[in-house]
Formats: structure tokens, sequence, C-alpha cells
């Protein structure tokens, strides 16, 4: 089986922000960074098949948006996966942030990048508040970690 978890190439979360940011940058229209977005979800890792179900499922979503968190060292690695093209994309962007960070790092980078990066306006409000949906359950894994 292939590695499902997510390896992000930039060293810390604050520079995957900063990378994804100036990607966007690039292009000139939404139409493009949406068609982006939806590429870097197409490069996500396989998402195990028995992993998509409802134990896995991130909650306030309108697509169905499964993830998983893993321990690995200091690190928590994480999958995910989405039925919806631009939604696959999102949880690509959130995994290059987040996954492979510390604990900590996790918890102390706040989602609002995503208003930042010009992402929340552009997106439906459902879209929206998924995403928002899938960036606390990341930081609520992680936090369960630091006890």
């Amino acid at each position: 089986m292939t590695d499902p978890f997510v390896t992000p190439a930039e060293p810390s979360a604050a520079e995957a922000i900063a990378a994804i940011g100036e990607e966007l940058e690039v292009f000139d229209d939404w139409m493009d960074r949406y068609q982006y977005i939806i590429e870097l979800g197409r490069k996500l890792p396989p998402f195990p098949e028995d992993w998509a179900n409802d134990a896995h499922r991130v909650p306030g979503c309108q697509s169905k948006v499964w993830m998983e968190a893993a321990r690995d060292g200091d690190v928590l690695r994480l999958a995910g996966a989405s039925d919806a093209a631009i939604v696959s994309g999102l949880v690509a962007l959130l995994l290059r942030v987040y996954s492979g960070r510390s604990p900590a790092e996790i918890v102390a980078t706040d989602p609002v990048f995503l208003k930042d990066l010009g992402l929340l306006e552009a997106l439906s409000t459902n879209r929206g508040n998924g995403i928002a949906a899938m960036a606390r359950a990341i930081r609520e894994a992680a936090q369960s970690q630091l006890g």
C-alpha cells in the first residue's frame, strides 16, 4: 500500500502558507486558481478505501471529507480525501500546511491563513464552513496529542 499520509515539502507550516500564497498569486483570476487547487487534490496520496467511513468523516462538510491522523515520533501525519474535486484540493492545501508538523506547531497555526489567502471569500459559504471544519478537526487531533 502506498503511504496515504502527506509529507509536505516545506519545513514549517508558515513556509507552506507563504509558498501557497505565492503559487496562488501567479493566477489572474479565481477560475485559474480553482483549477490549480483541483490539481493539488488530484495529487493527494491515495486514501485507503476502508478509511472512507463514518469514523473518519469530518462533520460540518457538505461534501464527504475523510481524514486520518497518526502520531509519528514528534509529528502528526495526516491523510485526507473528499468526493468533490475542489474540496480534495482544499484538503491538499490544509494537509500541506499541517501534516508532518508537531502537535504544538499545528495548534499554534491559526487557520486565519485561509482568509488571508482570499480562499474563504472565493468559496461558497458551505465550502468555507467545510474547510473551517476540516482545519478545526486537524487542530483538535493535534490538541489531543498535547495532553
